[in-house]
């Protein structure tokens, strides 16, 4: 199992990540290029916004590496 998972253009190293939304983002704004994204919360104040399959493979693969990859 790797430590890294594809989000966007990103590969990012799964013991960053702090928390996902549930939900996607929405605020209305005209010019909001994250509208639809799910925002994924990494240590050190970043974010990284992914699509709902990218959402649910990195919460997969969360859940794989905390059960000890079984």
């Amino acid at each position: 199992m790797s430590i890294f998972c594809r989000i966007d253009d990103k590969h990012v190293p799964l013991y960053r990540v702090l928390w996902v939304s549930a939900t996607p983002h929405f605020c209305g704004e005209a010019e909001c290029q994250c509208e639809g994204l799910h925002e994924i919360a990494l240590e050190g104040g970043e974010s990284v916004w992914g699509q709902f399959d990218e959402k649910e493979r990195l919460l997969q693969m969360i859940e794989e590496w905390q059960s000890g990859g079984e």
